[in-house]
């Protein structure tokens, strides 16, 4: 049996490194990448150093069942995704999921204020978030559609329907939403899938942060929250789901396609926020050239 290969970009700490321990649960080779290659890089809510590199993730891949790669890349640079990707081919001759997590998170993200009180930098989450994912599914989608197979796969939020931490996060989930929409056009027949995926709140290092910086808001919080594996369990199983080529195309929210494929969260169902938040846009056959 071939081991699957997967990317998770952003994988030094976050939603990006239990995506790829999740992969590992699995058996799959994990490529972690992320630009934090010591600790004190990356600040919580509250200004403490946020633990994590990619080292530390792509060795708990391999605890947990899997082989982790660490490898540091800004997304930022071109130069360095191109060079990530022949690193793939060169070891590995192939690619099976591509998760596109690396976002940029500026530090007043959750701030209640309008957009021009933010610093401008907020805006920075255009460029590492959603220009770094076309770049990233761009050349995962050379070494797919020449396999034959392969799922690109979009983290998303219910902020690309409702109003969430401003609209410069709103329009980064809201596109990654359409690149999914719009690459199972152009994939469609190859054996190659694309999908975005709504998680809910998840348990990460910045939201127990956030937890203790705004109790009211996040009260309840942790019982409800995902873990990330889950979505990592989920991106699996829609690989293998016989509907697979329906699925593509569509922005998915994690906790009902998880039912819907018998996945759970360390054998908990999770609740879909779509009543209180929103809903993804349905697909749309027309296409205009």
């Amino acid at each position: 049996m071939t081991t699957k290969v997967a990317l998770v970009t952003g994988a030094s700490r976050g939603a990006g490194r239990g995506i790829a321990r999740g992969f590992g649960e699995l058996g799959y080779t994990v490529y972690v990448t992320g630009r934090t290659i010591s600790p004190g890089d990356a600040k919580g809510w509250d200004g403490t150093v946020l633990p994590g590199t990619v080292a530390e993730t792509a060795a708990e891949v391999t605890a947990a069942g899997g082989k982790g790669i660490a490898v540091m890349c800004d997304h930022a640079d071109d130069a360095q995704v191109a060079a990530l990707f022949e690193q793939i081919e060169r070891e590995q001759g192939r690619l099976d999921v591509l998760v596109n997590n690396a976002t940029y998170i500026h530090h007043q993200l959750i701030e209640k204020a309008p957009f021009w009180e933010k610093e401008l930098d907020a805006v920075k989450i255009l460029d590492v978030g959603l220009r770094s994912a076309y770049v990233a599914s761009w050349h995962a989608a050379r070494m797919m559609v020449k396999q034959g197979s392969g799922v690109i796969a979009f983290g998303s939020s219910f902020g690309g329907s409702c109003y969430m931490h401003g609209p410069a996060y709103g329009a980064q989930k809201a596109g990654v939403d359409k690149f999914a929409h719009d690459m199972e056009h152009d994939l469609r027949g190859t054996g190659v899938i694309a999908i975005s995926i709504w998680m809910g709140p998840l348990v990460t290092e910045r939201s127990l942060i956030a937890q203790k910086t705004n109790p009211e808001q996040y009260e309840g919080f942790i019982d409800a929250a995902e873990n990330p594996e889950f979505t990592a369990h989920i991106i699996d199983a829609i690989a293998k789901a016989p509907n697979r080529d329906e699925l593509s195309g569509q922005t998915l929210i994690g906790a009902e396609i998880a039912k819907d494929l018998g996945v759970t969260d360390r054998g908990r169902e999770k609740p879909s926020y779509r009543e209180m938040l929103g809903s993804p846009r349905p697909k749309n056959a027309a296409a205009v050239y």
